[in-house]
């Protein structure tokens, strides 16, 4: 029997500008279907890629264990980042304070319930002799990220919701080692999955545009 996906027949655009990074309203107790996370990458591997190599790799992440053995080295290297980030900003006050402590609350919770994500879906690709190339990586990257994003927007077009976290790849070895993965399969980003706690998701605030708008150059 197939799965029927339900979907929330948004515009282009409204997903495009209601995609939000979702922690606090992520839904921690309902299960999500491998087929709902399979429905969305056949969506995402529609994304360019250079030279349409399509060397991107999936891991969907729904064991226990492994799920803590990941949250457990995020949650490493988010306490050791948000002590950073609190000295910068006690020494250099933002000029938004509340929109800052909000986030900062809200990544806290994220790391605090890591483990606890129905699915942990982790975008990696392939990397000839596994040694990322010097200088400028936008060719590496460029071919793995779009269609991570395109994850994302599918998924919220599905009612999941995730966030675009990279704090694990502090501890890149150690994952790929619990994961089982080759040297040559490079990991880029980590999107916690699950239902999110209703979807009324609008845009977020924004710096205008023509504060970063410039047209035949700077």
């Amino acid at each position: 029997m197939t799965l029927e996906i339900p979907h929330l027949d948004l515009s282009a655009d409204e997903v495009l500008t209601s995609t939000r990074s979702v922690r606090k309203r992520l839904d921690l107790e309902r299960p999500v279907p491998i087929e709902v996370i399979t429905d969305a990458l056949e969506v995402a591997l529609q994304a360019p890629s250079g030279s349409n190599a399509q060397g991107w790799h999936w891991i969907v992440v729904t064991d226990p264990e492994l799920r803590k053995t990941i949250a457990d080295y995020y949650r490493r290297s988010y306490y050791a980042y948000a002590e950073a980030g609190a000295a910068a900003r006690a020494a250099n006050p933002p000029k938004d304070a509340e929109t800052a402590a909000k986030v900062a609350s809200s990544a806290t919770y994220l790391a605090d319930v890591m483990d606890q994500v129905p699915a942990l879906v982790i975008g990696a690709i392939h990397v000839a002799g596994g040694e990322l190339p010097p200088g400028n990586q936008a060719g590496v990257w460029g071919s793995l990220l779009p269609a991570a994003w395109s994850l994302a927007l599918a998924l919220r077009e599905r009612g999941l919701g995730s966030a675009w976290t990279t704090l694990h790849l502090q501890y890149e070895q150690e994952v790929a080692a619990a994961l089982g993965l080759p040297p040559n399969i490079r990991q880029g980003v980590l999107l916690p999955v699950a239902y999110t706690k209703g979807t009324d998701f609008k845009p977020a605030k924004r710096a205008p545009l023509e504060s970063v708008l410039h047209v035949n150059g700077w």
